[in-house]
């Protein structure tokens, strides 16, 4: 690598806070997403040889859409210790490594041209910071970075180190977060906040909001050491976080005089996917300073048309409405998911895609083909898969012409 460790310290120092973008609608793309279907597909052919490997890998690193878990709630899935989840991890990830070198796979080639191994630190660092920050993924964002250079063909002692500036930054978020509590001012939040507001889904009921729980319902990995923690004057206590996201909509409701208190992670929700019960918590619980409660989940703007957030969303809907509360998606962006519900999407690139689809499932080298025909953005095919309820998988990618319960 041509940087030197002392000067890609100096220049990462100097280099912008992705988590203070305003907007991570334009780094919603293609090209991301290629990226994050090409170690599903990694993670899959380990599966087919340890399947619970993949599965810890696949957890960790969030490739199906949703978040990245902690150690600690993958060792709770596999009854395993944290340090024994770790080191399964690593063991896969090197066992990866080897498989996709030895098989000449295309992903060194995409990585490659992603992260060039002739890039200077800064460089790398800023694009695994930004694009960590759009796919909500700190939790994961050292196994993540690490695993991206080295099939990029970065050895793994630069991978290593840079990898570990990534991590660098975003503890210094963590840490930076309360001195930015004082700089986030009433009059802006609460802008922000009313906007999102025009995108809460009420319930028809006019029945009283059940109360506010008095405590989080995230038991298992609630302290644990990846998550952020700053201190929220609005609540009194200390507020632990999983990401740039999360903590950005923290900040948001703290300092809005719209919103009279919260409570972080308030429910467990279950939902039913492939067959397998599963377990959430969505973001917050905030009663508003009419009365209204509204239950708020932070999902990426990119990943809101997954079939596994949309079958997780439905499910935090139906909880909110059955406590008369409202619900809302916050997606990191000024679109919300009304707003995709009426994108306007290239007529051509609709047609071709509907066509694909009566023909059966449509997967990832179809789409790729069909882009380089036609004008289609990720943003568009996101707004086609909520309009048209299509079934989209991800890791490996797959669209239906239906979205089942």
């Amino acid at each position: 690598m041509a940087a030197s460790e002392a000067d890609g310290r100096d220049r990462i120092a100097d280099d912008a806070d992705p988590e203070m973008l305003d907007d991570i609608a334009g780094d919603v793309s293609f090209d991301l997403e290629e990226i994050n279907e090409l170690l599903g597909e990694l993670i899959e052919l380990r599966g087919e040889r340890k399947r619970r490997d993949a599965d810890i890998v696949a957890f960790r690193l969030g490739v199906s859409g949703e978040a990245p878990e902690t150690l600690a709630r993958i060792g709770a899935r596999f009854d395993l210790s944290r340090d024994r989840v770790r080191q399964l991890h690593t063991r896969a990830v090197a066992q990866m490594l080897r498989e996709a070198q030895s098989s000449g796979h295309r992903a060194a080639e995409v990585f490659g041209a992603r992260y060039p191994v002739g890039a200077r630190d800064q460089q790398l660092v800023r694009a695994l910071l930004v694009e960590t920050y759009a796919t909500d993924t700190d939790l994961a964002a050292n196994e993540l970075a690490y695993l991206k250079l080295r099939l990029a063909g970065h050895a793994g002692a630069d991978a290593k180190r840079v990898a570990g500036y990534v991590m660098q930054r975003i503890m210094a978020w963590q840490k930076k977060t309360n001195r930015r509590l004082a700089k986030l001012h009433e009059p802006l939040a609460t802008s922000e906040l009313n906007s999102w507001l025009g995108h809460v889904d009420w319930p028809i009921s006019a029945a009283d909001p059940a109360p506010l729980p008095i405590a989080s319902a995230r038991t298992v990995d609630g302290d644990d050491e990846g998550r952020g923690r700053f201190y929220l004057d609005k609540v009194g206590r200390d507020i632990r976080f999983d990401s740039g996201l999360d903590a950005r909509l923290l900040r948001t409701v703290n300092a809005s005089d719209l919103v009279e208190t919260f409570q972080e992670q308030p429910s467990a929700v279950t939902f039913e996917t492939a067959g397998s019960e599963h377990i959430y918590y969505p973001t917050i619980a905030a009663r508003l300073a009419d009365g209204r409660v509204v239950l708020i989940d932070v999902e990426p703007l990119g990943h809101v048309g997954f079939r596994i957030n949309r079958t997780k969303s439905a499910a935090g809907r139906a909880h909110a409405h059955a406590n008369s509360w409202g619900w809302l998606v916050w997606t990191g962006s000024k679109i919300g998911i009304p707003d995709l519900l009426r994108r306007k999407v290239p007529a051509e690139a609709e047609s071709r895609l509907r066509e694909l689809l009566e023909c059966g499932p449509v997967y990832w080298p179809a789409l790729r083909q069909l882009r380089a025909e036609v004008e289609l953005e990720l943003l568009d095919l996101i707004a086609l898969v909520l309009r048209n309820e299509w079934g989209w998988d991800r890791a490996p990618f797959r669209l239906t012409g239906s979205h089942p319960d």
